[in-house]
């Protein structure tokens, strides 16, 4: 080392702690700030800035301020670390070669440890790369004992971590088993219980457990989510998968609270079905109707019946939007919608014939009727020519067969606002009266 050396470098006091492990640390971030500021007056060193962090050094790139460190000795602002120890700096193989690079580009002139010192030349740079990739190897080998614990916990029948609400670790001797909680395990076949037999929802459940108040064992009350993660969760009948989703099942040693039979049955319960995306589910007759009691809008909305031995059935129902008060009209149905729309038009064709006007997106479909009915009446020796074309049995085609913007072009065509009064289809106000009659 040259002799000015040490009085021309400008030291950057590194002190650093893995916020993966705060309570096993060696040396806290105090302690190594008063170690090492107390050498660097001893030993005359100029300690430009005192920077310290919580991350861990086993990734590259991950710690902001060493980050900064480096990007600062690049520019000059200094030219020596102190540090406690070289694991302080890296713990990985991309922060260490920084350092070296900086070191080979006479940037970085010493790194000053506790015990150690390391300058740029090639027997002192070999040594840090040892050092450092010491601990990265202690890291690795780390990792690798730990999960072989862990593979050896599961195949002996205990999940690693918490247990689900329900149980609770117990130590005993040195070791861990899992243990039915006495105030809450009951409570958890109970759950299942309801839901496999009664059929209750997550949301009954939620109400159960506010009344109840049971709680976790935080104190804190059982969110809708979690019910939901608990009645998905095989631990409760003695089985588990770790890590979640890598495919590997232990039959757990601790006590079931339920059979694997209700376990069962509660994830058929559970199934939902796949409901469209916003903008994608399309109600053939929405807004085409007023409500007859309060003028508002007639609006639609599907639902699905469960059927026991079959897919569930969809089923399409209009109602009052009720945007100002409670209206008393009733639902109805699509089915008896059509029946209440033929109805009407069954009955202005008596009333006023040839008052059906087809629209140009109708006159598509009026052909193809046309020609089906044509092919029907020459079957049968009927010269089609001779019956003109039916609205009645136009409309009931379109409204059996035709799409959902036929459908809606046909009650357009109508040119008449139509309201819904206890499931009748009328003439919305002016012509209130007038159409009224035909029901």
């Amino acid at each position: 080392m040259e002799p000015n050396l040490v009085t021309s470098t400008e030291y950057c006091l590194y002190a650093r702690k893995s916020s993966e492990d705060d309570e096993r640390q060696a040396m806290s971030i105090d302690s190594q700030i008063k170690e090492m500021s107390e050498m660097a007056v001893r030993e005359n060193f100029f300690i430009k800035e005192i920077r310290k962090e919580s991350h861990s050094a086993k990734m590259s790139g991950q710690r902001p301020v060493f980050s900064q460190l480096i990007t600062d000795i690049r520019a000059g602002m200094f030219t020596g670390i102190l540090t406690w120890a070289p694991d302080r700096l890296s713990r990985n193989a991309g922060d260490l070669g920084m350092l070296v690079d900086l070191m080979d580009q006479e940037k970085l002139h010493q790194i000053k440890t506790f015990s150690q010192s390391f300058s740029n030349n090639p027997n002192e740079k070999f040594l840090l790369m040892i050092l450092c990739s010491q601990a990265k190897l202690e890291n690795d080998q780390k990792g690798i004992n730990v999960k072989r614990g862990i593979r050896a916990k599961c195949s002996m029948g205990w999940r690693p971590g918490p247990p689900p609400i329900g149980y609770y670790n117990r130590a005993m001797g040195g070791l861990k088993d899992i243990i039915v909680d006495p105030d809450r395990g009951y409570i958890i076949t109970e759950m299942f219980e309801r839901v496999a037999k009664n059929g209750d929802s997550g949301r009954t459940i939620k109400r159960w457990f506010d009344q109840i108040k049971i709680t976790t064992r935080k104190g804190k009350g059982v969110a809708l989510s979690q019910i939901y993660q608990m009645l998905k969760n095989p631990f409760y009948y003695g089985r588990f998968e770790y890590p979640v989703g890598g495919g590997v099942w232990y039959q757990g040693k601790h006590p079931p609270l339920v059979t694997k039979g209700v376990f069962d049955k509660v994830q058929e319960q559970l199934i939902t079905y796949p409901k469209s995306g916003w903008g994608e589910k399309v109600i053939t007759f929405k807004g085409l109707f007023k409500c007859g009691n309060c003028g508002s809008n007639i609006i639609g909305e599907d639902r699905l019946r469960k059927r026991k031995w079959a897919e569930p059935r969809r089923h399409i129902y209009y109602h009052c939007a009720r945007p100002l008060s409670k209206c008393t009209e009733p639902y109805i149905s699509e089915d008896k919608l059509i029946k209440q729309i033929l109805r009407y038009i069954n009955f202005m064709n008596i009333a006023h014939p040839n008052f059906l006007k087809f629209t140009e997106v109708l006159k598509t479909s009026a052909s193809s009727y046309l020609s089906i009915r044509e092919e029907i009446l020459y079957e049968q020796d009927i010269n089609p020519n001779s019956r003109p074309l039916d609205p009645v049995n136009f409309a009931k085609y379109i409204l059996t067969s035709g799409t959902i913007q036929e459908k809606r072009d046909l009650v357009k065509a109508l040119n008449t606002q139509l309201c819904i009064k206890d499931r009748f289809i009328s003439a919305y106000q002016e012509q209130k009266v007038d159409a009224d009659s035909y029901s």
